[in-house]
């Protein structure tokens, strides 16, 4: 991994584990790394080869969904000295359905205590590593809190607006990325994915998040939320403005 090339994307510099030092890696990873699913769309071949994750997002300056973003910034923090693993989740849906089980990359952080750090749960992806004590941590308006289900098993709980849903339940075993192979060729190819319908395009800000869902940009400002629908030309000007990402 070319560390110093990845430090310098998230605008930070090399320091020994912390979770001060953890948690401005985290916050800078979701607000310049978007996550995208543009690949998929566009029936490019996703393939969980770190050396491969590694160039399209480093290197041509692109993001990606869980797999990609997660299993980066865990190899990351391992370089970084950090003692960090993949973890599997299986997200629940707003409609209430289960996803596919456990077709979600996050990543567990043993520090003090155990936290939970993701930087690929596109529009819902919290900005701050979560204990497993139960502990909220609020950032811009969420609240996220695991809530321990069984000895192995969390939920991952958000709060907006003073309503709670659970985003995905996880385990603490230890996962490879090649574990989530099954998982990724689904999210590339089965109608039953939610990434194989709409571009789906999230960067997390200053003061709340942008999200482009196939035409219709959502920004979120300081708890307040408007939404535009663009043209074509005009989706091309966000992509490349705002998230720094070409169609072409």
């Amino acid at each position: 991994m070319n560390l110093k090339q990845y430090l310098k994307r998230l605008n930070e510099s090399q320091e020994m584990p912390s979770f001060d030092y953890l948690s401005r890696l985290q916050y800078q990873h979701v607000t310049t790394i978007p996550f995208e699913n543009l690949d998929v769309i566009r029936k490019v071949p996703i393939y969980l080869n770190l050396a491969t994750i590694e160039s399209k997002i480093l290197e041509n300056g692109r993001g990606g969904y869980c797999y990609e973003l997660n299993g980066l910034f865990q190899a990351l923090l391992k370089k970084l000295g950090y003692d960090a693993h993949l973890i599997s989740a299986t997200v629940l849906r707003p409609n209430g359905e289960w996803a596919k089980a456990d077709t979600h990359a996050a990543i567990l952080v043993h520090l003090d205590k155990p936290y939970l750090v993701d930087v690929g749960f596109g529009a819902k992806t919290p900005r701050v590593p979560v204990p497993l004590n139960g502990m909220n941590r609020t950032n811009i308006g969420e609240t996220y809190a695991a809530k321990q289900v069984s000895e192995n098993t969390f939920d991952l709980m958000r709060t907006t607006n003073d309503s709670s849903r659970v985003l995905y339940r996880f385990t603490l075993s230890k996962k490879d990325l090649i574990d989530f192979h099954e998982g990724c060729v689904f999210n590339q190819v089965s109608k039953d994915s939610t990434f194989t319908h709409t571009d789906i395009i999230s960067l997390a800000t200053e003061d709340g998040r942008i999200t482009l869902q196939d035409d219709l940009l959502t920004e979120v400002k300081k708890y307040q939320s408007k939404k535009t629908y663009l043209s074509a030309a005009e989706k091309e000007q966000v992509l490349a403005n705002i998230f720094t990402l070409s169609l072409k």
